[in-house]
């Protein structure tokens, strides 16, 4: 049954739930079907007001056992381009991506490649042949992982659209992006990452990887990350890029990373955030929403000051969406009327 998350010395601040002043009841209903009910729910964690007062795992997963984030990494590349831009590595989202890679398409030549820019691989909108979701699609990630230079083979994509005009859920786009920062700013993106957002959140115990046996660039490595580590990004979001009073990421560029850019599958995309809304009592809440196959899920929800984490074991099934349910279902309901 529910325990207050312990103090670990970790930067976090505990609380307990019944200290909330809500309802309860909804809360621990949940807790009792993860335990009880066939799903992939691998860890629940919620942050309100700067604290952290849910913390529950299962299946086997506990407080130091980093996670296989999948797709959130692609949210933390976006937190990370914006540290390259607030350095001064890079100039402009609005640069031509020849700028800073130092490979050129030799296959598939095309005049719209030359005006692909950072900005299209926030929105995932090159014009290139990537699509995840699409099978037939040439870039589509399982494809370009059985090739040996991915980001050659990307750049050489056919082109389907003008850039800047149509979305779609490419994460090669991605692995471009984090080699873009890799090369601007002389050191791999594990590296960068580790002194400009992981060293001052207090994060150590990370490491990046692939589910390919064959050796990876380091651009194109994801995170493996602890729950609560994740939660320190979901917080330092909310906080419009500070931690512990000390501003990690611009409040611009959270600001600007989060709002509607693009939409992909008809929901708001911003630079590699999702906006998912939720619907409770007719009101609409907005969230800031990083995802990964599976259920990894970093969902803030700036109205409610409150951070959800999820991470989980539902690959390539419905059953990933689990955890949207709890946020409208019982997080929401259990804290709307405590503001």
């Amino acid at each position: 049954m529910y325990t207050q998350p312990k103090s670990l010395d970790d930067g976090w601040k505990t609380a307990n739930l019944l200290s909330q002043q809500v309802d309860t009841t909804l809360v621990y209903k949940m807790f009792n079907q993860i335990k009880t009910r066939q799903n992939e729910i691998h860890s629940v964690l919620l942050v309100k007001n700067n604290q952290l007062i849910i913390e529950e795992y299962f299946k086997g997963n506990s407080v130091n056992k980093p996670h296989d984030l999948r797709s959130v990494t692609k949210s933390i590349r976006s937190l990370l381009t914006g540290i390259a831009i607030d350095n001064g590595f890079i100039e402009s989202i609005d640069d031509p991506i020849s700028k800073y890679l130092q490979v050129v398409p030799n296959k598939n030549s095309d005049q719209r490649k030359d005006s692909i820019t950072i900005r299209h691989l926030l929105t995932m909108s090159t014009g290139l042949d990537c699509n995840d979701w699409d099978k037939k699609s040439k870039g589509q990630e399982d494809k370009v992982h059985k090739k040996k230079d991915w980001i050659q083979y990307t750049l050489n994509l056919p082109m389907l659209n003008k850039p800047g005009t149509v979305s779609n859920y490419c994460s090669m786009g991605t692995i471009l992006l984090a080699e873009i920062v890799s090369k601007a700013s002389g050191m791999t993106i594990d590296k960068f990452a580790e002194q400009y957002l992981f060293t001052p959140l207090g994060i150590t115990n990370v490491r990046w990887g692939h589910t390919s046996n064959k050796e990876i660039i380091p651009s194109g490595q994801r995170l493996y990350m602890t729950s609560r580590d994740l939660a320190k990004i979901g917080q330092l979001l909310l906080n419009k890029g500070k931690w512990n009073e000390k501003q990690l990421v611009s409040k611009k560029w959270i600001e600007e990373s989060t709002l509607p850019k693009t939409k992909i599958t008809a929901i708001d995309y911003g630079y590699l955030w999702w906006n998912i809304p939720f619907t409770v009592n007719e009101k609409v809440f907005v969230s800031k929403t990083a995802t990964g196959n599976g259920g990894q899920y970093i969902i803030v929800l700036p109205e409610l000051d409150m951070v959800a984490i999820f991470t989980g074991g539902a690959y390539n099934s419905d059953e990933q969406m689990l955890p949207f349910a709890v946020v409208n279902d019982i997080f929401i309901p259990t804290f709307i009327n405590q503001k």
